[in-house]
Order: structure tokens, then C-alpha cells, then sequence
């Protein structure tokens, strides 16, 4: 099982998720999305707003958790969602983390970096990354300070949302894909690694 959670613009039915939720499902793996609470609101009203704090964040999926999960779970998400997901590793019920695009600063403001964490993680975890990813460059990856259980790949020529320049020569799918098989992957070991440890 893969809990799922979105960025801060989108909700749980956005193509991008959709997309990623279909190809891990083609892979046998069971995917459960969900919307945070503005996000909720926002579905009912149609009024659109900014995204709750960490804190409400962090319960809402913690809930997600507790009532999917009867055993340790691969938590991640797109963005935001990630990096939620990677503040939550050391809930006793989570594996794993999966970080697709992960915001380590905002736009321009590398200053302002929201990665500290990342140095101290134990348990394994994947990031996801766009080459030209604004929220965190290939190129800017030298200097942020990373744990060894934390493994980085990245995603040809994309964006923060793997999209890559159509004079670059691939695709926004091609990435997709590309990002499905590694996470798959990624997910999978941490179950047989677990399964392992439990033999």
C-alpha cells in the first residue's frame, strides 16, 4: 500500500495524481489518496485557499494512516504532500517515505530552506526530482545535507511537475512513467525488506 497525498494547489483527483496512482495500481500496488482539510472545504464551496499549517496537516494524515494502515505503510506525495509525508517518519506505522518533487524551497528564495530534516531520517526514503525543479535543482542537490537512507533520482529535463521543455526531446509522459517505475520499485523493496526483518 502507497498513502498518497497531493501538493498545495491541487487535490487528490489532479491528473498528475491520477496518472501516478493508475500506474503503481497497474503494478499491484493498492493506492489510497486523499484531500486535506482546505482542500476538502474548498471542494464543497468551491472557494479556493491557502493550505492549512503543518500541524493540521500532519493530524489529517496521521488519520489517513491510522485507518488504512494495520501494518507499516510507504507514505509520500507530490510536493507539499511529500514533505508532510517525510515529517511523519517516525510514526510507528510508516515504512517508508516518497517524496515526488520536494519543495525544499520556495521559488527564488533559497534561503528559505525546508530540508533540515532530511539529514536526520533512519528509515528509507525516496526523492523524486525534475532536473529544473524550481523548488530544488539537480544542480542545487551538492549542497543540501542528506541522510544515506535517503536516495535521490531524478527526472529528465522536468519541472516541478516532471514536465521537461519540448526541445529537450522527451516527454512529460515519458517522466511519468519513468517516475511510476521508480517508485514502484522503491515501495515494493520496502516491503520485502520489511518482510525480510520479520522472518
Amino acid at each position: 500500500m502507497f498513502i498518497f497525498a497531493h501538493g498545495a494547489g491541487a487535490g487528490m483527483d489532479h491528473a498528475f495524481m491520477e496518472q501516478v496512482a493508475k500506474g503503481l495500481v497497474a503494478k499491484g500496488i493498492k493506492v489510497v489518496r486523499f484531500n486535506f482539510p482546505y482542500m476538502v472545504k474548498r471542494a464543497e464551496d468551491g472557494k479556493k485557499r491557502p493550505p492549512d499549517r503543518a500541524p493540521k496537516l500532519l493530524a489529517a494524515f496521521e488519520e489517513v494512516i491510522e485507518q488504512f494502515a494495520d501494518s507499516p505503510v510507504v507514505v509520500g506525495g507530490k510536493s507539499m504532500g511529500g514533505r508532510m509525508a517525510s515529517l511523519l517518519q517516525e510514526h510507528d506505522k510508516v515504512a517508508g517515505t516518497a517524496c515526488l518533487g520536494f519543495p525544499f524551497h520556495p521559488p527564488g528564495k533559497p534561503e528559505n530552506y525546508k530540508g533540515a530534516h532530511l539529514a536526520e531520517l533512519s528509515k528509507p526514503c525516496l526523492i523524486l526530482q525534475g532536473e529544473r525543479d524550481t523548488f530544488g535543482t539537480k544542480a542545487e542537490f551538492e549542497g543540501f545535507e542528506l541522510s544515506d537512507s535517503v536516495s535521490v533520482s531524478f527526472l529528465d529535463d522536468g519541472d516541478h511537475s516532471f514536465k521537461p521543455r519540448k526541445r529537450s526531446g522527451f516527454t512529460e509522459e515519458g517522466n511519468i512513467n519513468q517516475c511510476v517505475a521508480l517508485l514502484s520499485e522503491f515501495i515494493l523493496s520496502v516491503y520485502n525488506f520489511g518482510a525480510n526483518n520479520e522472518k
